[in-house]
């Protein structure tokens, strides 16, 4: 629900609807990636051309699912550590999840996996001690090696999960498939992960969202209320840029009062503890910046400016911390107050 309503958000702060306006604009929006995606191209378009887009998105799922039987990702989990050929593009984003481990210095790690299934973010469980403890111990991005065209995993029962870098490689390669077929403005929004491609009609630029992550509750784990009364603290314009964004405040339940959400610290198994609370990244890519959000909100405010001044693709960031400060980093035009 949350992610339906983000991109009904996104389309509201653009100024008009969904549908096709004949030589104007075209959209769609499909359930894929476990999330719903739309794709808004400007200027005279066929439908088709979004029915090739859509394809490609099913095509890099097919290969980077932790659960769809028979991806590259699910082969790779289940040889028993025995070395896996895999498409070029899974090599690819598999390396730059091994970099942005290093970057983080382990706390983001693709490793992941067997811990994040521990966690049923839909319930309300928290997994024990025991649990925790032996899937932690398949955690270490450092044994993943890669030779060529081929992964393997040197801790053989581990299990990679690219979810937290999946989306923004998807959305650079969308964006980079339109460009190819003559589109000069688009609008990606892959459940939350935004991808403009140039600018708006007009020559204006796109206007993108700042969820707040402390505004309510809708049922599904997301706020929807804020201080702004349509759930964003404000907005970013950007033109050729990404903007994603990462929260404790999406996948997440409440036991006594105690907020379990899905950003996991892969030492502890638990999630994590930290005084960011949602990071919006702007950047060239959509992949690095899904990377720098979710390591801002794992490793906390002081360490993210940093981490982000050594990224050539960075453009600006708006961090939420939790006691309701707001931090602006980078050259990014805003769109309202960003106060509480």
């Amino acid at each position: 629900m949350y992610r339906l309503l983000s991109f009904f958000i996104v389309l509201l702060l653009l100024g008009g609807c969904a549908e096709k306006q004949p030589g104007e604009s075209v959209s769609q929006t499909r359930l894929l990636l476990d999330t719903y995606c739309g794709i808004t191209v400007h200027g005279s378009v066929d439908t088709g051309l979004l029915d090739e887009a859509f394809a490609l998105i099913e095509e890099y799922e097919a290969l980077f699912s932790i659960t769809v039987e028979g991806s590259d990702v699910w082969r790779i989990n289940h040889a028993g550590g025995v070395p896996v050929t895999v498409d070029p593009r899974t090599i690819e984003v598999i390396g730059t999840g091994l970099v942005f481990g290093e970057l983080s210095g382990g706390m983001f790690d693709i490793t992941i996996g067997r811990l994040s299934r521990l966690w049923d973010f839909g319930g309300s469980a928290v997994p024990s001690g025991i649990e925790l403890t032996e899937a932690l111990r398949t955690v270490d991005f450092r044994q993943v090696h890669i030779d060529e065209n081929s992964v393997q995993l040197l801790i053989p029962d581990a299990s990679i999960d690219l979810g937290a870098i999946a989306k923004g490689y998807i959305g650079d390669k969308i964006a980079e498939f339109l460009l190819s077929r003559g589109v000069s403005s688009a609008l990606i929004d892959l459940g939350g992960d935004v991808v403009a491609v140039g600018s708006r009609e007009g020559e204006s630029p796109w206007r993108i969202g700042i969820r707040d992550p402390f505004g309510g509750d809708d049922g599904g784990g997301a706020s929807v209320g804020s201080s702004t009364g349509n759930g964003l603290l404000g907005a970013i314009e950007v033109t050729g840029a990404s903007v994603i964004s990462s929260g404790t405040y999406e996948r997440r339940f409440e036991i006594d009062g105690k907020n379990y959400h899905h950003i996991l610290d892969p030492n502890t198994g638990m999630p994590v503890t930290s005084d960011v609370v949602s990071a919006t990244v702007v950047t060239g890519s959509a992949l690095i910046g899904e990377g720098l959000s979710t390591m801002a909100v794992l490793m906390g405010s002081e360490s993210a400016p940093l981490l982000f001044s050594g990224v050539p693709d960075f453009i600006g960031a708006v961090l939420v911390l939790e006691n309701r400060e707001i931090v602006v980093l980078g050259d990014i035009k805003l769109v309202g107050s960003l106060i509480y």
